[in-house]
């Protein structure tokens, strides 16, 4: 057992999960919620910006105990840096910061019409998202996004509180942990056109989905054909 340094307020400590912890299994509270996640996880694939170390998830468990009781928040999305080796022949039910691996560095969650306290400061059971994020699990980067009105907000850790962030011009937030900015895109992925939440590096490049990489790749190969083809050579006859 890892123990964190004493604190003022509940006993916060780093444990495995018991095996006989029945993790919660609530239904998704919205269909927008796993295709936005899983668009966030594929253009950073696509951009080879995950490594092995790294943990990325969605509606998974991110356990700690307070006071001596296990609890559970499954953020819509999370980001890991880095986590200690993990059995491949064992499926990862769960994770806990310290004991796993480094601290989580950022979550997200996705609004839908229920009010799920992603707000909330409520320090006692059921505990607040707000709380949690920020007080116990100490997450630096915190994002809450409403697809229904395209509204993202981006709070870090400053001085143990979340201190709401500004955009820069072009609308997109600066998250520090994976040194990317995030923003809201309009368009359409797998069929379906949505406010997507879309990643942009540095300079202001758009990450690509690997369906639009894809397709990227396959114009640039057929512009090259063309000119081939211009010049008098049959592109199938080059190696």
């Amino acid at each position: 057992m890892v123990q964190a340094q004493p604190r003022v307020g509940p006993v916060i400590t780093w444990e495995p999960l018991p095996d006989d912890f029945k993790l919660p299994d609530d239904p998704v509270e919205n269909i927008q919620q796993p295709p936005l996640a899983a668009a966030l996880t594929d253009a950073l694939g696509a951009a080879r910006r995950i490594q092995p170390e790294m943990l990325i998830g969605s509606n998974f468990g991110l356990v700690v105990r307070i006071d001596g009781e296990v609890v559970v928040k499954a953020p819509d999305w999370f980001y890991v840096p880095r986590v200690n080796p993990f059995p491949s022949d064992v499926v990862r039910r769960s994770y806990t910061p310290h004991l796993e691996g480094d601290p989580v560095a950022v979550v997200m969650e996705f609004l839908s019409t229920e009010d799920n306290g992603e707000l909330s400061l409520r320090s006692t059971k059921p505990y607040g998202k707000l709380y949690i994020y920020e007080q116990i699990l100490q997450v630096p980067t915190y994002v809450i996004y409403d697809p229904a009105v395209a509204k993202l907000e981006v709070r870090c850790l400053e001085g143990g509180r979340y201190v709401p962030q500004q955009p820069n011009a072009q609308g997109y937030f600066w998250v520090p942990p994976l040194e990317l900015f995030l923003g809201v895109w309009q368009g359409e992925r797998l069929g379906q056109t949505l406010h997507w939440l879309r990643w942009w590096n540095a300079d202001g490049n758009l990450l690509f989905w690997s369906s639009e990489q894809a397709e990227a790749e396959r114009q640039r190969a057929d512009r090259l054909a063309d000119l081939l083809r211009a010049q008098g050579i049959d592109p199938d006859t080059v190696q």
